[in-house]
């Protein structure tokens, strides 16, 4: 039976690729700082006796992480997968946001992924098999104000994923990068809501932006499925976009060159959201509280 390891699996993408998996007939461990808390998925699981098994791993910790890990190869061996799924958003201007913001994220969504992978990796290299997938975004090619703690992180994933797909081919370990748009996700809908006070005004423009994507949302299944369909294809594929927006924003921004980019998001309000709807139909304006 194939095994998969996801982290972040207590809610959105991870839950629903933890499902994706498991229903698929993969043996799934399904990790998360408090597998307590993931009382839908323990539910489902136990509902369509599923093989999947909730352990607790906090991707932040060294300790928590080895720990993890050895008692998933005491018991399995190699995984055939792992999805590196956790992650965390914060969102405003830079000025306005502590350093400690910009820690705490890197720290999830960057150096998180580093110790899983480097727990999993010399098993799959002395197999000469396995499947790593990490999800990163489409803002880890698109750099927009006020996600820069975020971006960052993601840009980072995406240039470590890139090395790593380099170094482990020769084993026969592949690397996949997940890209998804704006998903109908906990994360997203926190983006949605502007931060008060701010001197900046992106914040709200770009709240109004993901509150009128998420009036027609895209759910999290479709990140999940797509997921589970590059671990089964064998495909050696690095970048994979998901949803709708996905392709169509990172084509959008490879229309402009770095000037026009920065140009635009310091443009006025109104030139700004005029570029929303012309561009993609999305009355952001109207939805800004």
């Amino acid at each position: 039976m194939k095994s998969v390891i996801i982290t972040g699996a207590n809610r959105g993408i991870g839950l629903d690729t933890a499902l994706a998996f498991a229903r698929s007939g993969y043996k799934v461990y399904a990790t998360m700082r408090n597998p307590g808390g993931a009382t839908a998925l323990n539910k489902i699981n136990e509902d369509e006796s599923l093989n999947m098994t909730m352990m607790a791993m906090d991707v932040n910790s060294d300790e928590s992480v080895r720990n993890c890990m050895e008692q998933i190869q005491k018991e399995n061996g190699a995984v055939d997968v792992i999805v590196n799924n956790a992650g965390i958003e914060r969102h405003g201007a830079i000025e306005e946001m502590d350093l400690s913001v910009f820690k705490d994220v890197m720290e999830t969504n960057y150096f998180g992924v580093i110790r899983c992978v480097k727990a999993v990796l010399p098993f799959m290299r002395e197999n000469r098999s396995g499947c790593i997938l990490n999800v990163a975004s489409v803002s880890g090619k698109i750099s927009s104000s006020p996600l820069a703690p975020y971006a960052a992180s993601k840009f980072a994933l995406e240039a470590f994923s890139e090395a790593l797909a380099q170094e482990v081919k020769p084993f026969n370990i592949r690397v996949g990068i997940i890209e998804p748009g704006i998903i109908n996700t906990d994360m997203a809908n926190d983006i949605q809501h502007a931060l008060p006070n701010s001197l900046y005004p992106q914040s709200f423009r770009f709240g109004g932006m993901f509150r009128a994507s998420l009036e027609h949302p895209t759910s999290p299944t479709l990140v999940a499925d797509t997921i589970l369909d590059v671990a089964e294809s064998g495909t050696w594929k690095l970048r994979h976009p998901v949803g709708p927006d996905a392709q169509p924003f990172l084509d959008w921004r490879a229309s402009m060159n770095d000037e026009q980019w920065v140009d635009w998001n310091a443009a006025s309000d109104e030139e700004w959201y005029k570029a929303v709807q012309e561009s993609f139909g999305l009355d952001a304006r109207a939805k800004v509280k």
